[in-house]
């Protein structure tokens, strides 16, 4: 016993370095994460260094990272969301995965596979690296604009597809284990079923208890229930002998348009993130290197091959959909790679018998190489297609879940600056930790998040990256400089504006990056004496000068105590008494 105990936490503390050291070096180099981890994989698996062995066990884990990785696609699918995009989710997304996928297919029936193994193959294949497309779209610049929205569509189509490209597979399966299983028809109804008895759950039994958590406000309990959900939909399906994705996938749908999305994608993603990569390092370390250095060639040209049939058939798919021929070849380019899903789904391919474990371990490598090629290629392509700015590159309205404005605290300042922005007609993301509130303002149309809106995760899962403005609306004192100082450096285009609680806020705060910090009761208490003058008939003027003299004197007293951070500096601009009177 002991000795497993050591051999595990050896094998932990070794592919937590390797993936540590192979990942940080990958993303410095432009390359992305999912490299890293493979790589990683292949060094420290017994094939290279023979550090760690028994990949298979410890892929049985790793899938896990799948499980939840398709919860969160589930998430992603908010219904307005997929409304607003439907066009070219179904239309491009669509015609992109079919016509890659046959062409990639028919090319390698064309090189001796067979007809099962080249669909089990190809439309894999026809799916992109969305890890390394969206990083490449955020620093470009072009997350907001048509090009961005229309790349962002065909991945979103591609995750979509996982579900059925799944399915197809098991369907095709030569494994006698799934042949031996219940009949088509049958696994077609259990299918439904699932699906109607998970959602039914999701009405009434999973969306309750968020609820009763949220008000108990126990976070620690709210990451439980968020993994529970997750593998008690997986296991409910491979109770039944369907697709543990499938599983997830629902849960994620059933909960996308809940109040709780944000909160719950910012739980789940550090399991997602970890056992994710640790199923890409066992896919490293299952790679079958003898079997890819005997046809280095085949992988090369295929690695080839792969890039430019994607490239011309989305080069085509763009111009049929009206783009200029600019922005057609650059979206050709931008998602010319193979993705991190194909490693999945030949994982699948290879436990149907569709393909052998030499052709996953080949087309992996294909797949792997294609994915170092993207930053080189956009580099290389990069004069080219940013001359001349396109008419479809102008920037537009947010794409994604993105919005221009994140208002953190929906109370009675909250509403009124949300209000406010929504009708100038800016796109606001509303947070609150206040379940009663977020009922009653769902009860009025208003479309309100759980979650603690301080927190840079959550933050990041309901579009800052993309905000053009954080407010944070928040009742009391609760905002330190240093919180604001790590929001300004997690999200630097966003400007930060604040409620003060008193004029010790204003101190506190007025040396950091916030755009402005917004004492809560100075306006009111300034309309209130403006009222109270007009009630002893003091003329309008007189009242603008006083109201002048306050100001200009309030502000330079705060100057002074934001310099010094003593509330006693400047006490000489305090007014005291009545102007040109003495004491």
């Amino acid at each position: 016993m002991h000795d497993a105990e050591a051999s595990l936490l050896q094998d932990g503390f070794l592919l937590l370095g390797f993936a540590l050291v192979f990942v940080l070096l990958f993303r410095r180099l432009g390359l992305g994460a999912t490299l890293g981890f493979l790589v990683a994989g292949i060094l420290v698996g017994p094939q290279v260094l023979d550090m760690v062995g028994d990949a298979e066990s410890k892929l049985g884990i790793a899938e896990l990272g799948i499980t939840l990785l398709l919860f969160v696609v589930g998430l992603e699918l908010n219904p307005s969301r997929l409304w607003r995009m439907k066009r070219d989710i179904l239309g491009l997304g669509l015609l992109q995965v079919t016509l890659c996928g046959l062409a990639i297919a028919g090319v390698i029936l064309a090189v001796g596979f067979s007809w099962e193994a080249a669909v089990a193959l190809g439309l894999p294949l026809a799916l992109s690296s969305t890890a390394q497309v969206l990083p490449l779209l955020r620093s470009s610049g072009r997350m907001r604009t048509p090009f961005g929205e229309r790349a962002f569509a065909i991945l979103l189509f591609q995750d979509l597809s996982i579900i059925p490209l799944i399915t197809i597979i098991a369907a095709m399966s030569r494994n006698p284990a799934d042949m031996g299983g219940p009949p088509g028809w049958l696994l077609t109804v259990y299918s439904f079923a699932a699906v109607a008895g998970l959602i039914t759950a999701g009405r009434f039994l999973i969306r309750p208890m968020f609820r009763l958590i949220g008000n108990m406000g126990e976070r620690e309990m709210f990451v439980f229930a968020a993994l529970f959900t997750v593998i008690a939909s997986a296991a409910l399906m491979e109770a039944l002998g369907l697709s543990t994705a499938l599983g997830a996938f629902v849960a994620g749908v059933m909960l996308a348009d809940s109040p709780y999305r944000h909160e719950l994608e910012a739980d789940v993603e550090p399991f997602r993130s970890i056992l994710l990569g640790l199923f890409f390092l066992t896919v490293g370390m299952m790679l079958n290197l003898h079997a890819i250095a005997e046809r280095p060639a085949f992988v090369i040209a295929m690695a080839l091959a792969l890039i430019a049939v994607k490239a011309l058939v989305i080069f085509a798919i763009g111009l049929a959909f009206r783009m200029s021929w600019r922005a057609a070849l650059a979206l050709g380019v931008l998602l010319s790679q193979g993705g991190e899903f194909g490693f999945v789904l030949f994982a699948q391919a290879q436990k149907a018998y569709l393909i052998a474990p030499d052709a996953a371990s080949l087309f992996g490598a294909i797949v792997t190489l294609s994915m170092a090629t993207t930053p080189f290629l956009m580099a290389a392509t990069k004069r080219f297609r940013e001359a001349p700015v396109e008419r479809d590159e102008e920037r537009e309205g947010p794409a994604a879940d993105g919005a221009n404005a994140i208002v953190v605290g929906y109370g009675r300042f909250g509403q009124t600056v949300a209000q406010m922005l929504m009708a100038s007609n800016i796109p606001v993301t509303l947070i609150d930790t206040d379940i009663e509130m977020i009922d009653i303002a769902g009860g009025f149309g208003a479309k309100v998040y759980f979650g603690d809106g301080t927190r840079l995760d959550l933050l990041r899962q309901a579009g800052a990256d993309e905000a053009e403005l954080i407010l944070f609306c928040l009742d009391g004192d609760q905002l330190s400089a240093e919180m604001v100082e790590a929001v300004h450096k997690a999200f630097p285009r966003a400007a930060i504006y604040i409620r003060g609680f008193d004029r010790r806020s204003a101190v506190r705060l007025g040396n950091t990056p916030a755009a402005a910090v917004v004492r809560e009761v100075l306006e009111s208490a300034m309309k209130m004496s403006r009222l109270a003058l007009e009630g002893l008939d003091v003329s309008p003027e007189d009242i603008d000068r006083a109201e002048d003299m306050y100001r200009a004197r309030d502000k330079e007293r705060l100057a002074k105590q934001i310099e010094t951070g003593d509330l006693r500096a400047a006490r000489d601009r305090i007014i005291t008494r009545p102007e040109g009177r003495d004491p």
